[in-house]
């Protein structure tokens, strides 16, 4: 896949699109792939009261058809994504500050299942995520809502549960080693100053899938 590339990144929680956020390849290979994700890209999201997310939206009480979308800005910081081929799991360098002028500030490790196509890649989210500082000390992220969601229909069985944990845990002791992806590769990273933003997308025809 070419360098610089714009795929579509569709963030879906609980079965309904929360994001759908513009990424730049910055390497593909047989190990994975590297995207790049700029604060201030265009972005859809969902549209939902002011003060709530999705996450903690029971899927029972959302639209059947999903969220309406509006246009925004990404605002959480430049990011550098790995998506290794095959794991449950995505590794994001954080570069933070909102205003995208921040050094690397630690690593975000996204527990998800993904599905890709020509255009882009749909992420489905599994709640419990790790964070990871540049010391390499790490923690668990949502542990309480994950908890939570397990055994609901809509989410994952306790045993399903026991993998997504399982998967954490492997990616921890990495961390703990202080081995790849935590060994201070890509902490410096920068794109290339001809990286402008991408145009917005096309608004989504799928924001909630079953």
């Amino acid at each position: 896949m070419k360098a610089g590339r714009v795929l579509h990144l569709n963030l879906y929680l609980g079965g309904h699109l929360s994001t759908r956020a513009p990424v730049r390849v910055v390497d593909s290979g047989p190990d994975g792939l590297l995207l790049w994700l700029a604060v201030g890209s265009p972005v859809w999201q969902a549209v939902l009261l002011a003060g709530s997310h999705l996450r903690d939206v029971p899927p029972e009480e959302r639209p059947a058809a999903g969220y309406p979308l509006e246009a925004g800005r990404w605002h959480r910081g430049n990011a550098l994504i790995y998506q290794p081929n095959g794991a449950c799991h995505a590794i994001w360098w954080l570069f933070s500050s909102a205003a995208g002028d921040g050094g690397f500030s630690g690593w975000y490790v996204n527990l998800e299942h993904r599905r890709r196509d020509a255009d882009g890649i749909d992420v489905f989210d599994l709640e419990l995520d790790i964070t990871v500082g540049p010391d390499g000390n790490w923690q668990w992220k949502d542990e309480e809502s994950f908890a939570a969601k397990t055994g609901h229909p809509t989410y994952w069985t306790s045993r399903e549960a026991e993998d997504i944990r399982a998967e954490g845990r492997r990616i921890a002791r990495l961390a703990e080693s202080g081995v790849f992806p935590f060994d201070g590769t890509w902490c410096d990273f920068t794109p290339p100053p001809s990286w402008s933003f991408p145009e917005l997308s096309p608004r989504p025809t799928t924001p909630s899938v079953r």
